[in-house]
Protein backbone atom coordinates (compact mmCIF):
# COMPACT_ATOMS: atom_id res chain seq x y z
CA UNK A 1 0.00 0.00 0.00
CA UNK A 2 1.29 3.84 -0.55
CA UNK A 3 2.00 5.16 2.72
CA UNK A 4 -0.02 8.69 2.73
CA UNK A 5 1.10 10.64 5.92
CA UNK A 6 -1.36 13.37 7.25
CA UNK A 7 -0.48 15.89 9.77
CA UNK A 8 -1.23 19.28 10.97
CA UNK A 9 -4.58 18.30 12.90
CA UNK A 10 -5.52 20.10 16.10
CA UNK A 11 -7.94 21.98 18.47
CA UNK A 12 -9.12 25.43 17.09
CA UNK A 13 -12.19 27.99 18.08
CA UNK A 14 -14.40 28.91 15.45
CA UNK A 15 -13.16 31.21 12.93
CA UNK A 16 -9.91 30.03 13.22
CA UNK A 17 -7.27 28.49 10.67
CA UNK A 18 -5.48 25.33 10.64
CA UNK A 19 -3.10 23.76 7.77
CA UNK A 20 -3.40 20.19 6.65
CA UNK A 21 -0.23 17.95 5.22
CA UNK A 22 -0.14 14.74 3.31
CA UNK A 23 3.00 13.00 2.12
CA UNK A 24 2.49 10.74 -0.47
CA UNK A 25 5.24 8.86 -0.61
CA UNK A 26 5.61 6.57 -3.98
CA UNK A 27 2.40 8.42 -5.75
CA UNK A 28 3.42 12.03 -7.51
CA UNK A 29 0.99 14.21 -8.27
CA UNK A 30 1.70 13.80 -12.03
CA UNK A 31 1.07 9.75 -11.94
CA UNK A 32 -2.46 10.33 -8.69
CA UNK A 33 -5.24 12.19 -8.22
CA UNK A 34 -5.18 13.00 -4.89
CA UNK A 35 -8.11 14.48 -2.74
CA UNK A 36 -8.86 15.25 0.92
CA UNK A 37 -12.06 13.71 2.85
CA UNK A 38 -13.31 14.07 6.27
CA UNK A 39 -15.50 11.89 8.58
CA UNK A 40 -17.34 12.92 11.46
CA UNK A 41 -18.76 10.46 13.95
CA UNK A 42 -21.92 8.82 13.08
CA UNK A 43 -21.94 10.66 9.25
CA UNK A 44 -20.61 8.85 5.97
CA UNK A 45 -17.25 9.42 5.04
CA UNK A 46 -17.41 13.01 2.89
CA UNK A 47 -14.96 14.33 0.12
CA UNK A 48 -13.41 18.22 0.12
CA UNK A 49 -11.51 18.56 -2.32
CA UNK A 50 -10.08 16.15 -5.32
CA UNK A 51 -6.69 18.08 -7.31
CA UNK A 52 -5.90 15.75 -10.56
CA UNK A 53 -2.49 15.09 -12.39
CA UNK A 54 -2.91 18.19 -14.24
CA UNK A 55 -4.10 20.19 -11.15
CA UNK A 56 -7.92 20.34 -11.70
CA UNK A 57 -9.95 20.69 -8.75
CA UNK A 58 -13.39 19.59 -7.71
CA UNK A 59 -14.65 21.36 -4.15
CA UNK A 60 -17.43 20.29 -2.08
CA UNK A 61 -20.02 23.18 -1.21
CA UNK A 62 -19.57 22.90 2.30
CA UNK A 63 -15.90 24.49 2.41
CA UNK A 64 -15.92 25.98 -0.85
CA UNK A 65 -14.42 29.79 -0.47
CA UNK A 66 -13.15 29.10 3.17
CA UNK A 67 -10.46 25.80 2.42
CA UNK A 68 -7.67 26.40 -0.47
CA UNK A 69 -5.40 23.29 -1.72
CA UNK A 70 -1.93 23.83 -2.63
CA UNK A 71 1.32 21.62 -3.02
CA UNK A 72 4.65 21.65 -2.77
CA UNK A 73 7.80 19.72 -4.19
CA UNK A 74 5.64 16.61 -5.87
CA UNK A 75 4.79 14.84 -2.82
CA UNK A 76 3.39 16.75 -0.14
CA UNK A 77 -0.34 18.30 -0.29
CA UNK A 78 -1.57 21.12 1.65
CA UNK A 79 -5.40 21.75 2.75
CA UNK A 80 -5.72 25.54 4.13
CA UNK A 81 -8.69 25.58 6.61
CA UNK A 82 -9.38 28.87 7.42
CA UNK A 83 -13.11 30.34 8.88
CA UNK A 84 -13.58 26.82 10.39
CA UNK A 85 -17.19 26.03 11.75
CA UNK A 86 -17.69 23.99 14.38
CA UNK A 87 -19.45 21.65 11.65
CA UNK A 88 -15.70 20.92 10.28
CA UNK A 89 -15.58 19.08 13.29
CA UNK A 90 -13.59 15.56 11.89
CA UNK A 91 -11.01 13.37 11.23
CA UNK A 92 -9.44 14.21 7.67
CA UNK A 93 -7.96 11.81 5.36
CA UNK A 94 -5.88 12.18 2.66
CA UNK A 95 -6.24 9.79 -0.35
CA UNK A 96 -4.88 8.99 -3.62
CA UNK A 97 -5.24 6.98 -6.58
CA UNK A 98 -2.70 6.02 -9.77
CA UNK A 99 -6.16 5.12 -12.30
CA UNK A 100 -7.84 7.73 -13.89
CA UNK A 101 -5.78 10.96 -13.07
CA UNK A 102 -7.62 12.90 -14.84
CA UNK A 103 -10.77 11.75 -13.18
CA UNK A 104 -12.36 15.06 -10.39
CA UNK A 105 -14.29 12.57 -8.42
CA UNK A 106 -14.83 13.15 -4.48
CA UNK A 107 -16.55 9.91 -4.21
CA UNK A 108 -14.72 7.47 -1.67
CA UNK A 109 -14.92 4.15 -2.83
CA UNK A 110 -13.06 5.77 -6.14
CA UNK A 111 -9.59 5.84 -3.81
CA UNK A 112 -7.37 2.76 -3.41
CA UNK A 113 -5.07 4.80 -1.38
CA UNK A 114 -5.94 6.23 2.36
CA UNK A 115 -4.03 7.79 5.12
CA UNK A 116 -4.63 7.55 8.81
CA UNK A 117 -6.52 10.51 9.21
CA UNK A 118 -5.61 13.63 11.44
CA UNK A 119 -8.43 14.65 13.89
CA UNK A 120 -10.00 18.07 13.86
CA UNK A 121 -11.82 19.90 16.42
CA UNK A 122 -13.41 22.89 16.12
CA UNK A 123 -15.34 24.39 19.28
CA UNK A 124 -17.16 27.70 19.88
Amino acid sequence: PLPLVESGGGSVQSGGSLRLSCVASGCTFSSCRMAWFRQAPGKEREGIVVITASAGTLWADSVKGRFTISRDNDKTLYLQMNSLKVDDTAMYYCAADPRNTWWSTLRPEEYVYWGQGTQVTVST
